[in-house]
């Protein structure tokens, strides 16, 4: 990495802060005019300096908490519509609950007109920040020129979903890991970052530590082992440092608060969603007059079967030729079923499989029986994902696609199940709202583009637009677990 780019990169943080102070200060403003002259000078018992104060900094404070949790101060982890979005969440829900405090305060039924006049202001003042602050950070930040070290044809998934965001990765080459240590060496210096996907452990910890020396930014897609060491408490020894994996789950109070959570929350969502339900049933019902709801078999925790709750995105009697997965374009999912499929709705019956115990709000997604044993004939470690109780959300569904692989899908489930608490619970709940409702977080990936073999050359430039073979053996092996 030359130079100006590490010295750009010391600045990232710098202008994330700044984004983040000027929006914050201008809503904390345009909330102090709204409540000095509509709110506070209409009530009884008015606030005076240091309670104006109070109410100022409340305000901040749950909407920096509120927008945080969306990303939407993360300039560069989303695209303009995603960032957008973001803050759109943030702001509709800190006013909502700011107009509740006011209500409370106020003691009664205060007029909604101000805050409603203050929130469209601010929806237009976040349009415009975060188109500029998007545009300034691309320019500021181009994407980084990038190499992947790949053993297998698996990376090409990989590539595929990075060179959707241009806007942050730019892969120019490839280099396969059967190259000479050297050579591999040689070719990582001219990038600013490299990835590695799916090489030999051995390989690997000699290009970690060559890229650590170099200081050159690395991605690493890990193995499942990795995902389990990152999951361990550091200990030490007298003066050995070592690493101490429980893998016994969560203890008998944090199963017990885990399922009150999930009581409490699914009753509560329950009420919350059933308007929309009754919706979602009717157009159901309206588009063909078939069934609204649909049961399947499915397993949760240590293999044990129930049967999930669905409303019906297909066509009846979809699967009379067998069962299949659902891919992106799949002729079967109906108009309707396409609506409620992007933004979820289909998974709300699901409420009451977690009421009654056969799920959780947060876990591996249920998986049919005979889907999981095909699985597991080429990933072992598939039942892993049966360690915890199956979910109506989580890792998997937050950051993955209906096209993401079985096994990426499974690393997303053991990162959750090694890392699981119910404040991670209640992260991954808020995630999905945004995934729900922001455009980026439901973006598919369209297709792939192949990852060359070393018989065809040893660095592949694809700023160059040659066709690829890839019908080696090398491409046709499974995955390697």
């Amino acid at each position: 990495m030359n130079k100006n780019v590490k010295n750009r990169e010391q600045y990232k943080r710098l202008l994330n802060f700044l984004g983040a102070l000027i929006i914050i200060y201008v809503f904390m403003m345009g909330f102090s005019y709204v409540w000095h002259n509509f709110y506070n000078s209409g009530m009884r018992d008015r606030f005076w300096y240091k309670g104006n104060i109070l109410m100022v900094g409340v305000y901040a404070v749950i909407y920096m908490v509120m927008t945080s949790t969306f990303s939407g101060f993360r300039l560069g982890y989303s695209k303009f519509a995603g960032l957008f979005g973001s803050q759109v969440l943030g702001i509709l829900g800190t006013n909502c609950m700011e107009f509740v405090i006011i209500s409370l305060v106020g003691r009664g039924r205060l007029n909604a007109a101000p805050i409603a006049v203050m929130t469209v202001f601010q929806l237009l003042f976040a349009l415009v920040w975060s188109y500029g602050f998007t545009i300034l950070y691309s320019k500021m930040y181009p994407p980084r020129k990038m190499i992947i070290v790949y053993g297998n044809k698996n990376a090409k998934y990989l590539v595929s979903k990075m060179s959707m965001r241009t806007d942050k990765y730019n892969i120019c080459a490839s280099i396969s890991c059967e190259e000479s240590l050297e050579e591999i060496e040689r070719q990582i210096l001219k990038y600013e970052a490299v990835i590695i996907s799916d090489i030999p452990s051995d390989l690997r910890a000699r290009l970690l530590k060559f890229t650590f020396d170099n200081s050159i930014r690395t991605y690493i897609n890990p193995k499942l082992s990795d995902i389990i060491i990152r999951g361990a408490d550091d200990f030490h020894l007298f003066d050995t440092p070592l690493l101490l994996a429980r893998n016994d789950g969560l203890s008998f109070e944090q199963r017990a608060l885990k399922r009150l959570f999930d009581v409490v929350l699914s009753v509560f969502a329950l009420i919350i969603a059933s308007p929309f339900m009754l919706i979602t049933a009717v157009a159901i019902k309206a588009y063909d007059g078939g069934s609204v709801f649909y049961s399947q078999e499915r397993l949760t925790i240590g293999g044990r079967r129930f049967k999930v709750l669905k409303f019906r995105s297909m066509i009846e009697n979809a699967e009379k030729t067998g069962a299949r997965l659902a891919a992106e374009h799949d002729d079967r999912i109906t108009p309707v079923g396409k609506i409620i499929r992007k933004i979820r709705f289909d998974e709300l019956p699901q409420l009451l499989n977690i009421l009654k115990g056969d799920m959780s709000f947060v876990g591996p997604r249920p998986e049919r029986p005979e889907f999981a044993a095909k699985y597991e004939k080429t990933m072992p470690e598939f039942r892993y994902r049966l360690k915890v109780k199956a979910g109506l959300t989580g890792y998997a569904q937050v950051m993955g696609k209906y096209n993401t692989t079985p096994y990426d899908k499974l690393k997303f489930d053991l990162m959750y199940i090694e890392n699981q608490s119910l404040i991670e619970d209640m992260k991954i709940i808020l995630t999905t709202i945004r995934t729900c409702f922001v455009p980026d977080a439901t973006e598919g990936v369209e297709g792939t583009e192949p990852i060359e073999t070393k018989r065809d050359r040893i660095v592949h430039d694809y700023s160059k637009d040659e066709p690829i073979e890839t019908e080696s053996a090398e491409d046709k092996q499974e995955i390697s677990v």
